[in-house]
């Protein structure tokens, strides 16, 4: 299986939502632009988000046993993925490619 490395790219924060709706909170996210794992055999690497994951499995365990070109010709690239993970107010997207 191909080992899989996920960047995360970019956050985006919407303080208008979470005004809003959201109840204040403290700390929701730990990651940081530019951080980086690796995923063995299309498994969770450790440190990763657990909601980012479930976000982006089943792409990783695609990329991991050698398929991609997702929905046609979408990436430039055909065997990554843009993925963002699903924090309504505050999402960041996570580029996933095979190595």
């Amino acid at each position: 299986m191909n080992k899989v490395k996920i960047t995360a790219i970019r956050q985006t924060i919407y303080p208008d939502l979470m005004a809003k709706y959201e109840n204040p909170i403290e700390h929701a996210c730990n990651v940081e632009v530019g951080q980086q794992w690796i995923s063995k055999a299309g498994e969770c690497p450790h440190g990763l988000c657990p909601a980012a994951w479930l976000s982006m499995c089943k792409f990783v365990e695609a990329l991991a046993k050698g398929k991609g070109n997702f929905y046609d010709g979408w990436m430039q690239n055909p065997m990554s993925a843009m993925i963002s993970c699903n924090d309504g107010f505050r999402p960041f997207s996570f580029y996933i490619e095979t190595m």
